[in-house]
Formats: structure tokens, C-alpha cells, sequence
């Protein structure tokens, strides 16, 4: 069940940036952003619990969760600076 959401949340990330890169205007652009930043803290939080609850060992989803944290960076600093621009 938790790797479903993981697919799900992970996957919904790709689709929001390309629907963000695709915007109408920077409002248009922020709103998508925020969303991707959204669903990758959703996926930070599925990652988590896959760690916490026993079910995968850190190791394993150690790129998983490096990947996660370098797209939140990534995406919350295109956020500040579309805001910036407004």
C-alpha cells in the first residue's frame, strides 16, 4: 500500500512540473510549482514511513530520499524566484 503511494505521490511530481513548464502565466507557473513541491513532501513522507515502519531499510532508499530532498531545494528555489519576478 505504501509503495503504491510512493509510485503515485512520485510520479504526480513529474506530471505538475511539465504542466508547470507548460504555464500560462508566472501565477500560472507558481500554482504548478507549489504543487510539485507539495507531492514531493508527500513522497518524502511515504519514504519516510517505508523507513520508520521496517518495511525497507534506509540503505535502500537512500538515492530515493537524496533525489526527494535535492528536487525540494531545486523546486522551492524556482518558487522564490518566479515570486520574485512577479
Amino acid at each position: 500500500m505504501i509503495g503504491k503511494q510512493v509510485l503515485r505521490s512520485g510520479t504526480s511530481v513529474g506530471a505538475q512540473y511539465r504542466e508547470a513548464c507548460r504555464a500560462k502565466s508566472q501565477a500560472d507557473f507558481i500554482n504548478k510549482m507549489q504543487g510539485s513541491l507539495h507531492e514531493l513532501d508527500e513522497t518524502a513522507y511515504w519514504l519516510e514511513l517505508l523507513i520508520e515502519s521496517g518495511i525497507l531499510p534506509a540503505e535502500r532508499l537512500t538515492d530515493l530520499t537524496k533525489e526527494t530532498e535535492e528536487l525540494t531545494a531545486i523546486f522551492a528555489a524556482s518558487i522564490v524566484t518566479a515570486k520574485k519576478k512577479r
